[in-house]
């Protein structure tokens, strides 16, 4: 299960139809269809069950196509999409079998007569969408098939490939025509002018060409771009296209100039032979729409709760991964200085995971730790309505809140007659408390239910667990373990640790039975203390003044006295010769200072006096 800061992860096409809607596929397994104008998600198809890494538009006939690493390809009619709303989302559609392996480029003409995929198979496969028929295999490149292109009657296709070339095929002829060599090195984005005479590719080695397919020995190099470049797509405001957009593996999306292209290529000036390396037409881009800065760095706190992170800005960010938000930004400050300055000597185990691909902070919980840490409502910040200072497990609390939304978290089943209702002064009250009744993480948290091997189940903001739909869908996706905490409310059990207490060598004390004890690994160092003073120490005292006369006084006076202050002031607990602070609990000493293997060995004595 992960939680993320929403289409969350990858997105990895988009496309803008003639009824204002714009459909997108991500990496979280589904398609999305938004309405352009308003702003907002229309519907889910979650027909996919892995990346869905491209998208097809036939113009004239509105259909849409999109395909992904489960090999499958699934044809959309767009006036069926404008039709969804949230209550109406069924969709019928069509599927192309056949695919062998993932894929991760599509094409289709704008009068929906041809499509055609590329994948890791290093073959292009060819369909009728009309009748979802298989027409052909085209064998050529000896790399995955990254990007795709056919001309208006889909007689021609041309395709790019992580093999560094460019390949133009002949479909009537069913075979390639010719291959261009440009690019250094993989090509991942191509476009091409309406008459079907120049393609523009661009890809790893960051360079971006115009090729005349007439005469594949004149290119220009349009610009090289600071990352490799992912997709590319033509301002068709004006024929010749007067500029390109470009998008690259970094976050800001950039308009190159195409208007001196023409003249470029006409005065001569241009590479005809591959032997000297060619200048940039443009050396800067027109126009650059910013995209937000991408964590690159991030460190764990102690208290694992807040993490530190870095992004592409040299910024530096302090979050809150309990409440799923940032609690500061700290700005161009020395990242490793900020580490040392937040260190508190306090161990708390590993209960999730980050990962930074996404540019994001992606926390994973998985169910063999996500409930080893336990921490004092009173260390977390958090006040208890009674006074007391309950412990709390930060996996669970999290939990509790991601799905606070969700109806079937609001009543524990074991309990149901009994929290229902609550009649006070002769109205009803909702005696259920939703989430964990601590704290709440942002409404457009993005959830996603994934398996092991990173593969999409279901993917919702936190407020959507709410609605009809997505509480249904959750119904059928949320693991037991889950179940377990957020609904029937069942908190796992306390950690315990094995640990041995023995008197010091400098007591004088004799050694005791070696007993192998047990205790919360939350248990602090003061309640070891406590326990020495009146189970040991005070016993033995009891046992040397027994016929004294004043044993009933000295137990009186025992009883008036805190033993905990008093269990202070005369005892010391030590872990490897080292006193121990009263506040540490077993587990930090365990980690910090024991640091070794077998059970942890604790050691008391009187304090001189």
């Amino acid at each position: 299960m992960e939680c993320q800061p929403a289409q969350a992860r990858s997105l990895h096409s988009f496309y803008g139809t003639s009824h204002r809607l714009v459909i997108s596929a991500s990496s979280d397994t589904t398609v999305k269809v938004w309405n352009a104008h308003k702003g907002f998600c229309m519907s889910t198809l979650r027909t996919h069950k892995d990346y869905v890494k491209a998208l097809a538009y036939a113009k004239d006939k509105e259909l849409v196509a999109s395909a992904g690493l489960d090999r499958q390809i699934f044809l959309w009619d767009v006036n069926t999409l404008t039709a969804l709303t949230a209550s109406n989302n069924t969709v019928t559609t069509s599927s192309l079998s056949g695919n062998k392996d993932s894929i991760y480029s599509l094409a289709m003409n704008q009068m929906g007569t041809v499509i055609v995929s590329g994948s890791t198979e290093k073959v292009l496969r060819v369909w009728d969408p009309r009748t979802c028929a298989k027409l052909m295999k085209l064998k050529g490149h000896t790399d995955n098939v990254k990007s795709l292109l056919l001309n208006r009657d889909g007689t021609q296709c041309l395709s790019g490939s992580s093999d560094g070339t460019i390949r133009l095929w002949s479909l009537g002829q069913q075979r390639c025509i010719a291959t261009y060599r440009v690019h250094d090195e993989g090509v991942w984005a191509l476009q091409v002018n309406e008459a079907f005479t120049h393609v523009y590719s661009g890809g790893r080695d960051r360079k971006i060409y115009c090729t005349d397919l007439r005469n594949p020995d004149i290119r220009v190099l349009i610009c090289e771009e600071k990352a490799p470049v992912l997709k590319m797509e033509l301002d068709r405001s004006a024929d010749p296209p007067p500029a390109l957009w470009v998008a690259t593996t970094k976050s800001s999306v950039n308009k190159w100039s195409l208007k001196g292209i023409h003249n470029f290529r006409a005065s001569g000036d241009y590479d005809n032979d591959g032997s000297t390396p060619l200048t940039p037409l443009c050396t800067q881009p027109d126009q650059v729409i910013k995209g937000g800065a991408s964590i690159i760095q991030c460190h764990i706190l102690n208290d694992k709760r807040h993490i530190l992170t870095k992004d592409t800005n040299n910024n530096v960010a302090y979050w809150d991964v309990l409440k799923a938000c940032k609690v500061e930004d700290l700005g161009k400050v020395d990242f490793e200085e900020e580490i040392k300055k937040r260190f508190k000597m306090v161990y708390v185990p590993n209960w999730f995971s980050v990962d930074l691909k996404t540019g994001m902070l992606t926390i994973t919980l998985d169910e063999s730790d996500c409930f080893a840490a336990w921490v004092s409502a009173k260390d977390a910040g958090f006040s208890s309505p009674d006074g007391t200072d309950p412990k709390l497990n930060l996996g669970g609390l999290l939990l509790q809140a991601l799905l606070e939304y969700w109806p079937r978290t609001h009543i524990n089943p074991m309990d149901e007659e009994e929290n229902e209702v609550n009649h006070v002064n002769g109205e009803q009250e909702n005696r259920v408390q939703k989430g964990n009744g601590y704290f709440q993480v942002p409404p457009h948290t993005p959830v996603i239910f994934g398996e092991a091997g990173g593969r999409t189940l279901f993917r919702l903001l936190c407020r959507d667990s709410g609605g009809e739909t997505e509480s249904m869908l959750l119904n059928e996706t949320v693991p037991q373990w889950v179940i377990d905490i957020t609904v029937d409310k069942n908190m796992p059990k306390f950690n315990k640790i094995p640990f041995y207490l023995q008197p010091h060598s400098s007591s004088g004390a004799k050694t005791l039975k070696k007993d192998r004890l047990s205790a919360s690994d939350m248990l602090q160092v003061r309640k070891v203390m406590e326990h020495v003073y009146e189970k040991i120490i005070n016993l033995d005292n009891e046992s040397q003044t027994t016929s004294s006369s004043n044993n009933e006084k000295t137990g009186e006076q025992e009883k008036d006295e805190d033993i905990a202050v008093l269990a202070e002031e005369k005892i010391e607990l030590l872990c490897q010769d080292q006193v121990l602070d009263p506040n540490m609990d077993l587990r930090t000493v365990k980690h910090f200072i024991w640091k070794s293997g077998g059970d942890l060995t604790l050691h008391y004595r009187q304090k001189s006096t």
